[in-house]
């Protein structure tokens, strides 16, 4: 009974550590796409210097200094994604979120028909969508080298005792309990698979078929209080309190089936695996935008780290079977904790040139620093310092160009944009490669007081999925397919002026 006891403490404080945060959230988490209104969806996003549009709060609050009067403005918009991937053949899924990109209003408090001084004063709000997270990623085919399996044994070797498997690796002591692994014949501490009769029937017989399904849903998305002016019509300032909401959920369900006739009796085995994250954060960002002739705009911001709260929960559960009759379930229940993680400072610097009433065009650099995210505990004690070292070690900075055209014929405006998100992972990660394009068009109509506008973006990167990774005495063993993800968004904006 006290070695029972013993052992639950020992589960208490331990399970947070085994699921602890991995560098894949630290980047998830931080990274900012900048959804908004249809126009700013057009442009892609390069409105640092440009402003007069309520998804620059987010961006560079000095942009609600241009506004002359009050504005209300709601942007629904139609999200599809489809994702391809190469494993044994090309496997694809895809999904439609109809979604609320962006919601705001400015309210002018200061108008003065003068030039020189303060001439307007505005106050604002605004939602805007910063990243969403929607995915379905379909994997199948046939392996002939390895299985999960294979990864369990591998983690439960590093497990020590068969009796100390759930302290040290969770998903590995399910795969124990449901004989998809064992150990081998006279030892405690070794372990053999199914695919080998547990070690009795080497070399392991593959050629299993294996199909993930991945599910992610959620988004990232901020509440944005600011105050802007103009000054003398030079220089325009703002201030962003922003509220920052995260909520991401992913599931993943990973079968293997066998026509083979195993000496060990399996047929197959389905392990699901479960979590979510959700979160409030804060953040302030500043900004300017100078004019030092008419024709040119000059813009800076700067966002300080956003100060995250995160809860967490998971839980997973493996089924297996075998010809001989046996049936197994296992899991190991649900786990909830929580941990604070502190993202990277933004700055970024943007310029616009205006040709009189007829067309403008912008570019916007952005520079963020990865390797600053930082996780840290909330009250539990857990010691982060590892993590935050893999992140030093794993992530680096990046630089991010966006662009941005609009010609005016007369109250029709046609708009285009490109963007591109630069690589955060640094040299030797399976996706050192990985960074992001986009690509938008779009239109608008506008009259006095009502605008209308429209946007469609395409958001792009191929990526390395990785199933599993395990390492033996000879070699380091990973079982990874290549994504293709398109992202195609639609967006249209209904405005309202007044208070002339």
């Amino acid at each position: 009974m006290k070695r029972i006891c013993l052992i639950i403490i020992a589960v208490l404080s331990l399970l947070p550590g085994i699921y602890a945060q991995k560098i894949e959230d630290a980047l998830r988490n931080s990274q900012v796409f900048y959804y908004g209104t249809a126009r700013f969806m057009a442009m892609g996003g390069a409105f640092t210097a440009l402003g007069g549009d309520i998804s620059s709060l987010s961006q560079n609050p000095a942009g609600l200094g241009l506004f002359r009067s009050s504005e209300l403005s709601v942007t629904p918009q139609l999200f599809h994604i489809k994702t391809s991937a190469d494993f044994d053949g090309i496997s694809s899924d895809y999904l439609y979120d109809f979604n609320l990109s962006q919601a705001g209003i400015v309210a002018n408090i200061i108008n003065n028909n003068n030039d020189k001084g303060l001439i307007t004063l505005n106050v604002g709000y605004s939602f805007n969508k910063t990243n969403n997270l929607n995915q379905n990623i379909r994997i199948e085919g046939i392996s002939t080298l390895s299985s999960l399996a294979d990864y369990w044994a591998a983690n439960a070797e590093n497990s020590y005792h068969s009796e100390l498997i759930d302290l040290n690796d969770p998903s590995s002591y399910l795969a124990y309990e449901a004989w998809i692994i064992d150990t081998l014949s006279g030892s405690n501490t070794e372990y053999g698979t199914v695919y080998s009769n547990y070690g009795d029937n080497l070399p392991s017989v593959y050629g299993q078929n294996i199909r993930r399904l991945v599910t992610n849903e959620g988004y990232t998305g901020e509440h944005a209080f600011s105050v802007g002016g103009n000054y003398s019509n030079k220089l325009y300032f703002g201030a962003t309190f922003g509220l920052s909401r995260l909520n991401y959920s992913s599931n993943y369900e990973h079968l293997e089936t066998t026509d083979e006739d195993l000496p060990s009796k399996f047929t197959d085995f389905n392990y699901s695996d479960y979590f979510r994250n959700t979160g409030f954060g804060f953040s302030l960002k500043i900004g300017a935008i100078f004019k030092p002739v008419e024709p040119l705009r000059l813009g800076l911001a700067f966002h300080s780290p956003t100060f995250y709260r995160i809860d967490v929960y998971l839980n997973d559960n493996l089924t297996s079977s075998f010809s001989d009759g046996g049936n197994y379930e296992k899991s190991n229940g649900a786990l909830r904790y929580n941990y604070a993680l502190t993202t990277p400072f933004r700055a970024m610097f943007g310029a616009a040139f205006q040709l009189k009433k007829l067309a403008l065009f912008s570019a916007d650099y952005e520079f963020v620093d990865y390797s600053s995210a930082k996780f840290s505990e909330t009250g539990d004690g857990y010691d982060y310092s590892e993590k935050n070292l893999a992140i030093k070690d794993g992530l680096k900075q990046v630089s991010n160009i966006r662009l941005g055209a609009e010609v005016r014929l007369s109250n029709i405006y046609l708009r285009g944009g490109y963007g591109y998100y630069g690589k955060a992972l640094l040299e030797g990660d399976n996706n050192e490669d990985l960074d992001y394009s986009s690509i938008s068009f779009g239109g608008g109509f506008r009259e006095k007081n009502v605008f209308i506008d429209f946007a469609f973006t395409r958001l792009m990167n191929s990526q390395t999925y990785v199933l599993y990774q395990y390492e033996t005495e000879t070699q380091v063993v990973t079982s990874l397919t290549d994504l293709n993800i398109n992202r195609n968004i639609f967006t249209v904006t209904f405005g309202y002026k007044f208070g002339f």
